[in-house]
């Protein structure tokens, strides 16, 4: 199954440069997110923009496929992608900055899809547990009488790219979805839970 990582973002919040490439625990934050997908045998390839040069010098560096869209924004560039990709096929799409992803996550959120029947799978978080921009979520909203926000993880049919697609909601009650780097103080969040998880294994 192939994986589109979205990785053409400024990160201008941060201010550390790009924010694909900014350091978690001395390792570049997409290496996570791309580690977690081939871990879960699905295929990589990254979607980088004008705006994310050096992400996209990185990932040829290190022998990952990547694409350079337009840098509209991120559907024009997630529909881009899929389309000059030829992908017809079910891919996850996933943002650059949840490196507390891991298999694990992939392969039950993968199950649930191929399980619904549904053309496209969103995954959520409930809102008490997201712990970034806890003054200006993004979105939130109601599924299944739990207020939830969005992980940025979905998977989607490549062929439907451009339309509206019959979405299975899955609610994944999961720490580690719901820490999304958008703050210093974020980006220690995740390190410290990067690091306890190292500890116990």
């Amino acid at each position: 199954m192939r994986t589109l990582i979205m990785a053409g973002g400024a990160g201008s919040r941060l201010n550390l440069g790009e924010k694909p490439l900014i350091l978690i625990n001395n390792q570049p934050m997409i290496r996570y997110i791309i580690d977690a997908f081939s871990g879960a045998g699905c295929t990589v390839v990254v979607a980088t923009s004008p705006k994310t040069p050096m992400t996209r010098n990185w990932c040829r560096a290190n022998g990952i496929d990547c694409y350079d869209a337009g840098g509209a924004d991120y559907i024009t560039d997630m529909v881009e992608a899929v389309t000059i990709l030829e992908e017809t096929l079910p891919l996850f799409v996933s943002v650059s900055d949840i490196p507390c992803i891991d298999r694990d996550i992939i392969v039950t959120v993968r199950d649930a899809y191929f399980s619904s029947g549904r053309d496209a799978c969103s995954t959520w978080v409930p809102s008490e547990i997201v712990t970034h921009c806890k003054d200006d979520l993004v979105y939130k909203t109601k599924i299944q009488d739990t207020l939830a926000c969005p992980t940025g993880l979905n998977v989607l049919r490549g062929d439907l790219i451009a339309e509206p697609q019959d979405e299975l909601q899955l609610i994944l009650n999961d720490p580690r979805l719901a820490i999304n780097v958008n703050t210093l103080t974020d980006r220690k969040t995740a390190e410290e839970f990067l690091s306890k998880q190292r500890e116990r294994t």
